[in-house]
């Protein structure tokens, strides 16, 4: 396989084509934006009084740290936790840059994230794909020979970008153009290969402003200290009470738990916070099992949408009032995988039904139903990028194969008014222990500081490879 290149090897690692030159092509690429002296670079020092008056928000020393290195650097990394202040920091960011009379772009992984960003914003952030104008036939119309127009470019939600996207986002980034990535290492990696974030942050090639004071605001919400807790590898406070936003439930047997959940999305926690159940998300850590997303999607749907008229695919039945997530990207209805919608109806006649996506209708064949699935129930990964006001997860040792430190983390994360756990402290317990944050092979922390010619003939071969989509 080596000798017919089916396989690279590169030292002690053996890698896919494709991963190889991505990664190399991702270290090449940060590497020359960081050298390059071209652009918009300025030694002013912008006054973060003016910002302040322009934002309405107070910043700490630190926080003002980040808007004065987004000013003078090339490349920057904003991280860190729930209620430190991400947002309001790369709002000051975007206000000093704007002062400079920059264009600015933003962007992040997913279409929720891209919202959220927008909504916190007030600009408008599209999904990286949709910035590089990709399509499944022609790839991405952004790259080297035609590439972004614009002056800095923000990036949310860096933690979910894998290996391959990050290569071909940083294709269509100019060497006059200023790149802010933002994102919590400390949430699930992406799902596809890499490490991206985290080995740039690893590199200390790029400068990083960390985030760490928790606000004022932040500290009484006990979602939020739960949440830097665990991260601490510290069991948090499960004591309940009525002025709490976090619970936790005692509950063994799967079986019950599952009752538990269905009677807290169904009665309990509308009737206690006078919210509709549309407001409550049930995360689970995985698909399969008594508590994973497809048994408990099936027995919420029984309760909160009993209809009769449905359309029936993989075992599933698909009602009008249904609330439904998008699987898969998918370009020609412009609809894309993590998405949320509700069956707005379903024509029997011609075997078709509608769904409602943010306001915008589209129209699905009995054919296509593959694309949905339920959504009352979702896995905590396929909720990165997202807020809902109230979150039901159940915490069992049925689940502990999947139970780790971080993926507790980004599911409690994903709760913004309200944080319900059920299962066992055992379970809670042992997932806070469990810090094998699934290591991953890569060597782009390696490359981005790689100074040896071994590593300088590597790169210069992946760029003339054309074997493996163009150039790196």
């Amino acid at each position: 396989m080596l000798q017919s290149e089916d396989l690279i090897a590169d030292a002690e690692a053996i890698y896919m084509p494709p991963f190889y030159y991505a990664e190399v092509g991702t270290a090449n690429r940060l590497n020359k934006l960081l050298d390059c002296v071209e652009g918009n670079l300025f030694n002013i020092i912008p006054d973060i009084s003016v910002i302040s008056k322009q934002t309405g928000v107070e910043y700490d020393e630190v926080q003002a740290e980040a808007i004065r290195e987004a000013v003078s650097s090339k490349v920057m990394v904003l991280t860190g936790g729930p209620g430190t202040g991400k947002t309001t920091t790369t709002q000051g960011i975007i206000a000093a840059l704007k002062a400079m009379g920059l264009r600015i772009l933003l962007a992040a992984p997913t279409g929720r994230a891209a919202k959220r960003m927008s909504e916190a914003t007030g600009m408008e952030a599209k999904t990286i794909h949709r910035l590089l104008e990709y399509n499944p036939q022609d790839g991405y119309k952004r790259n080297d020979d035609n590439p972004l127009e614009g002056d800095v470019l923000i990036v949310d939600e860096c933690s979910m970008i894998d290996l391959l996207l990050m290569n071909n986002l940083m294709k269509a980034i100019p060497a006059g153009m200023r790149l802010v990535l933002v994102g919590d290492i400390d949430q699930l990696p992406s799902v596809g290969a890499g490490n991206v974030l985290r080995d740039i942050i690893d590199s200390n090639r790029i400068p990083v402003i960390r985030l760490t004071r928790i606000f004022r605001q932040a500290q009484e919400s006990r979602i939020v200290m739960s949440a830097h807790a665990i991260n601490k590898g510290v069991f948090p406070d499960t004591s309940n009470g009525k002025h709490t936003d976090f619970f936790f439930i005692q509950q063994e047997d799967p079986e019950q738990a599952v009752e538990t959940i269905v009677k807290l999305v169904k009665e309990r926690l509308p009737n206690a916070y006078k919210r509709p159940t549309s407001d409550i998300q049930v995360l689970t850590p995985m698909q399969r099992g008594v508590v994973g997303a497809a048994n408990l999607n099936m027995a919420l749907q029984t309760v909160l949408n009993p209809g009769q008229v449905s359309l029936n695919r993989s075992g599933y039945s698909f009602r009008q009032g249904d609330r439904v997530m998008q699987l898969r990207n998918n370009y020609d209805k412009e609809v894309f995988n993590g998405d949320l919608g509700y069956i707005e109806r379903v024509d029997m006649e011609d075997r078709t039904l509608f769904v409602c996506f943010d306001g915008r209708t589209v129209e699905y064949d009995v054919s296509e139903l593959d694309e949905l699935t339920l959504a009352y129930a979702t896995t905590i990964h396929k909720s990165q990028g997202s807020e809902y006001p109230i979150v039901v997860m159940p915490v069992l040792m049925t689940h502990y194969v999947m139970l780790q430190r971080n993926l507790i983390y980004t599911g409690i994360t994903r709760a913004k008014k309200i944080c319900v756990l059920v299962g066992t402290k055992k379970a809670l317990s042992f997932a806070i222990r469990n810090l094998t944050v699934l290591k991953r092979n890569t060597k782009l922390k390696e490359r981005l500081n790689a100074l040896e010619s071994q590593s300088a003939k590597v790169s210069m071969a992946a760029e003339s490879d054309t074997r493996y989509g163009k150039k790196t």
